[in-house]
């Protein structure tokens, strides 16, 4: 089945099973209590943002074990993305490419989608919310286009997540450097409301672009750091070039990304004390290696990719003590 069909119909197994209370049926876990950015979290694990977009199935996927649901990315003004086909598998990698371009409902709609959820009865997980651009924005005016965003998702948000490092928006990257990525996470901070921001960062940036990220959010006093996102990388791949060329542009996640993301999380936390936060992400399939982020530095994990591969479950056995 095509990938992006299969994801749709996956989040429609998953809201019809929530909507039979089938997902409440699913035995209890014990599982590690974690305290970050202010919240109490159950469990080290949760689902990376792309997965669920638009806030359709935060408490199911809560139910099925993660201790956090990061929705979007969600930009300002609604979009379609970019054009089909956007998102393949490489079986033999356990990796996706993906090109989806922040296809959304936009933040307007989404926040009237979380209200109604926070107001909602039974436990939820905790919430994040990643932002990005609008593709029809102009770089010079991400800053108030980031701001728009904020100040209507930041309300039922337990996060926000400040998302520069998707390589499927043009130009998107740019916003990396510390002089572009300072007035967004500026705007963002000043419409926040207090909760925690976070920057998510790509693995493809130079150890020296990941320091200076790291002291700019020591110098504006963000919660932490995301690392990383998608990669643009295609090296060591065990799919054949041919393959991997016939898909085209798009970032890359799943195990191929987890030894730069452990690098990355490394760096980062040579220069970020204990009191900000570091959510790791990219390639993490195990309960061992969700335990070795934590020991290398990381205080939440986080996976998508090995959602698809190892099925619905995957989160509980992640987080079961």
């Amino acid at each position: 089945m095509d990938p992006e069909k299969a994801h749709h119909l996956g989040m429609f197994v998953i809201r019809l099973a929530a909507k039979l209370n089938l997902t409440k049926l699913l035995p209890k876990i014990k599982t590690q209590k974690v305290d970050s950015l202010g919240e109490k979290f159950h469990g080290y694990f949760g689902l990376a943002a792309g997965f669920d977009k638009n806030a359709i199935a935060v408490k199911a996927l809560g139910e099925l074990g993660f201790s956090h649901i990061e929705i979007g990315t969600v930009t300002a003004l609604a979009q379609p993305g970019n054009p089909r086909p956007r998102l393949f598998r490489l079986k033999e990698d356990r990796a996706l490419i993906n090109r989806m371009g922040f296809n959304n409902d936009g933040a307007e709609a989404v926040a009237k989608r979380l209200e109604v959820l926070r107001n909602s009865s039974g436990r939820l997980p905790i919430i994040g919310v990643n932002i990005g651009k609008s593709k029809v924005v102009e770089l010079a005016d991400a800053a108030d286009d980031y701001r728009t965003s904020a100040r209507l998702l930041a309300p039922w948000s337990d996060y926000l997540a400040v998302n520069v490092s998707s390589p499927n928006t043009p130009g998107l990257r740019n916003l990396q450097s510390v002089s572009a990525l300072r007035p967004i996470l500026e705007a963002v901070l000043e419409e926040s409301l207090g909760k925690p921001v976070l920057v998510k960062i790509a693995p493809d940036l130079a150890d020296e672009d990941i320091f200076d990220i790291a002291e700019l959010a020591k110098e504006l006093k963000l919660a932490g750091v995301i690392a990383t996102n998608t990669t643009i990388s295609r090296t060591d791949l065990k799919a054949s070039d041919s393959e991997v060329e016939s898909y085209g542009a798009g970032g890359l996640s799943g195990a191929p990304l987890e030894p730069r993301s452990l690098e990355v999380l490394k760096l980062l936390r040579t220069k970020l004390s204990k009191e900000f936060t570091i959510i790791s992400v990219g390639g993490v399939e195990t309960r061992d290696q969700v335990l070795e982020r934590i020991e290398a530095g990381a205080n939440l994990v986080q996976g998508y990719t090995g959602f698809i591969y190892f099925g619905p479950l995957w989160a509980r056995k992640l987080n079961r003590i």
